[in-house]
Protein backbone atom coordinates (compact mmCIF):
# COMPACT_ATOMS: atom_id res chain seq x y z
CA UNK A 1 0.00 0.00 0.00
CA UNK A 2 1.14 3.47 -0.78
CA UNK A 3 -0.23 5.47 2.13
CA UNK A 4 2.76 7.78 2.46
CA UNK A 5 4.10 10.67 0.40
CA UNK A 6 5.27 10.11 -3.11
CA UNK A 7 3.01 7.16 -3.66
CA UNK A 8 2.71 5.61 -7.06
CA UNK A 9 -0.76 6.97 -7.77
CA UNK A 10 -1.73 10.61 -8.28
CA UNK A 11 -5.06 11.96 -6.99
CA UNK A 12 -7.57 12.86 -9.74
CA UNK A 13 -8.28 16.51 -10.62
CA UNK A 14 -6.63 19.47 -12.32
CA UNK A 15 -3.61 21.49 -11.34
CA UNK A 16 -3.89 25.24 -10.64
CA UNK A 17 -1.97 25.98 -13.83
CA UNK A 18 -4.41 23.99 -15.95
CA UNK A 19 -7.42 25.75 -14.40
CA UNK A 20 -5.84 29.19 -14.93
CA UNK A 21 -5.01 28.37 -18.55
CA UNK A 22 -8.62 27.37 -19.26
CA UNK A 23 -9.90 30.56 -17.57
CA UNK A 24 -7.61 32.74 -19.72
CA UNK A 25 -8.76 30.99 -22.89
CA UNK A 26 -12.44 31.41 -21.96
CA UNK A 27 -11.92 35.12 -21.16
CA UNK A 28 -10.06 35.75 -24.43
CA UNK A 29 -12.79 33.97 -26.41
CA UNK A 30 -15.42 36.09 -24.64
CA UNK A 31 -13.65 39.35 -25.50
CA UNK A 32 -13.30 38.37 -29.15
CA UNK A 33 -16.94 37.24 -29.33
CA UNK A 34 -18.13 40.50 -27.74
CA UNK A 35 -16.21 42.46 -30.36
CA UNK A 36 -17.70 40.48 -33.22
CA UNK A 37 -21.28 40.48 -31.90
CA UNK A 38 -21.18 44.15 -30.87
CA UNK A 39 -19.90 45.35 -34.23
CA UNK A 40 -16.23 45.40 -33.43
CA UNK A 41 -14.04 47.55 -31.25
CA UNK A 42 -14.22 50.52 -33.60
CA UNK A 43 -18.00 50.58 -33.28
CA UNK A 44 -17.66 50.32 -29.52
CA UNK A 45 -15.45 53.43 -29.64
CA UNK A 46 -18.00 55.17 -31.88
CA UNK A 47 -20.93 54.23 -29.64
CA UNK A 48 -19.05 55.25 -26.50
CA UNK A 49 -18.16 58.65 -27.92
CA UNK A 50 -21.76 59.26 -28.99
CA UNK A 51 -22.97 58.39 -25.49
CA UNK A 52 -20.39 60.68 -23.91
CA UNK A 53 -21.46 63.66 -26.02
CA UNK A 54 -25.15 62.93 -25.34
CA UNK A 55 -24.41 62.78 -21.61
CA UNK A 56 -22.63 66.14 -21.71
CA UNK A 57 -25.48 67.70 -23.70
CA UNK A 58 -27.97 66.43 -21.10
CA UNK A 59 -25.76 67.78 -18.33
CA UNK A 60 -25.64 71.19 -20.00
CA UNK A 61 -29.44 71.21 -20.29
CA UNK A 62 -29.80 70.19 -16.64
CA UNK A 63 -27.50 73.05 -15.59
CA UNK A 64 -29.63 75.51 -17.56
CA UNK A 65 -32.80 74.18 -15.91
CA UNK A 66 -31.21 74.22 -12.46
CA UNK A 67 -29.71 77.71 -12.64
CA UNK A 68 -32.25 79.36 -14.93
CA UNK A 69 -29.30 80.78 -16.87
CA UNK A 70 -28.64 79.80 -20.51
CA UNK A 71 -25.81 77.28 -20.89
CA UNK A 72 -23.86 76.45 -24.03
CA UNK A 73 -22.37 73.23 -25.36
CA UNK A 74 -19.75 73.83 -28.07
CA UNK A 75 -18.11 71.40 -30.43
CA UNK A 76 -15.14 71.95 -32.73
CA UNK A 77 -15.26 69.24 -35.42
CA UNK A 78 -11.81 70.10 -36.81
CA UNK A 79 -10.13 69.89 -33.40
CA UNK A 80 -12.24 66.88 -32.30
CA UNK A 81 -13.04 68.70 -29.06
CA UNK A 82 -16.12 69.72 -27.08
CA UNK A 83 -16.94 71.94 -24.11
CA UNK A 84 -19.97 71.64 -21.87
CA UNK A 85 -21.39 73.67 -18.98
CA UNK A 86 -19.46 73.87 -15.75
CA UNK A 87 -16.05 73.90 -17.43
CA UNK A 88 -16.35 70.33 -18.62
CA UNK A 89 -14.43 69.50 -21.77
CA UNK A 90 -13.21 66.52 -23.71
CA UNK A 91 -11.97 65.14 -26.98
CA UNK A 92 -13.32 62.84 -29.65
CA UNK A 93 -11.01 60.14 -31.06
CA UNK A 94 -9.25 61.26 -34.24
CA UNK A 95 -10.37 58.07 -35.96
CA UNK A 96 -13.99 59.32 -35.96
CA UNK A 97 -15.56 61.77 -38.35
CA UNK A 98 -17.37 64.68 -36.67
CA UNK A 99 -20.03 66.87 -38.24
CA UNK A 100 -22.28 69.50 -36.65
CA UNK A 101 -25.47 71.12 -37.91
CA UNK A 102 -27.09 73.84 -35.86
CA UNK A 103 -28.06 77.49 -35.52
CA UNK A 104 -25.39 79.87 -36.83
CA UNK A 105 -26.56 82.64 -34.53
CA UNK A 106 -24.96 80.98 -31.50
CA UNK A 107 -21.70 79.85 -33.14
CA UNK A 108 -18.77 81.23 -31.13
CA UNK A 109 -16.40 81.03 -34.12
CA UNK A 110 -16.26 79.93 -37.74
CA UNK A 111 -16.52 76.13 -38.04
CA UNK A 112 -17.28 75.73 -34.31
CA UNK A 113 -20.80 74.55 -33.48
CA UNK A 114 -22.86 75.43 -30.44
CA UNK A 115 -26.14 74.44 -28.87
CA UNK A 116 -27.59 76.78 -26.30
CA UNK A 117 -29.97 75.52 -23.63
CA UNK A 118 -32.32 77.99 -21.97
CA UNK A 119 -33.65 78.11 -18.41
CA UNK A 120 -36.97 76.53 -19.44
CA UNK A 121 -35.24 73.52 -21.04
CA UNK A 122 -35.67 74.66 -24.64
CA UNK A 123 -32.64 74.95 -26.89
CA UNK A 124 -31.40 76.23 -30.21
CA UNK A 125 -31.33 72.60 -31.35
CA UNK A 126 -28.80 70.83 -33.51
CA UNK A 127 -27.21 67.56 -34.52
CA UNK A 128 -23.79 66.06 -33.93
CA UNK A 129 -22.91 63.16 -36.22
CA UNK A 130 -20.06 60.84 -35.38
CA UNK A 131 -19.02 58.36 -38.06
CA UNK A 132 -16.47 55.78 -39.00
CA UNK A 133 -16.51 53.79 -42.21
CA UNK A 134 -20.14 52.80 -42.86
CA UNK A 135 -21.30 53.29 -39.26
CA UNK A 136 -22.60 56.52 -37.75
CA UNK A 137 -24.49 57.85 -34.76
CA UNK A 138 -26.57 61.03 -34.68
CA UNK A 139 -26.95 62.92 -31.42
CA UNK A 140 -30.00 65.13 -31.90
CA UNK A 141 -31.16 68.01 -29.71
CA UNK A 142 -34.77 69.11 -30.17
CA UNK A 143 -35.06 72.90 -30.29
CA UNK A 144 -38.46 73.10 -28.56
CA UNK A 145 -37.90 70.73 -25.66
CA UNK A 146 -34.09 70.41 -25.54
CA UNK A 147 -34.48 66.62 -25.48
CA UNK A 148 -31.28 64.77 -26.41
CA UNK A 149 -31.56 61.53 -28.37
CA UNK A 150 -28.99 59.17 -29.87
CA UNK A 151 -29.67 56.88 -32.80
CA UNK A 152 -27.80 54.93 -35.47
CA UNK A 153 -27.48 56.52 -38.86
CA UNK A 154 -26.01 55.71 -42.25
CA UNK A 155 -22.61 57.30 -42.78
CA UNK A 156 -22.41 59.31 -46.02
Amino acid sequence: MNAGRGGGRRAGGFSLLEVLLVMVLVAATGVIAAGVVGGGFTRMELRGSAREIATQLRYTRARALDTGVPQTFTIDPAAHAWEAAGGRSGTIPESLGVRFVGAREVQPAEDVGAIMFFGDGASTGGRVRLSRDAAAFDIDVAWLTGEVTVHRAEAP
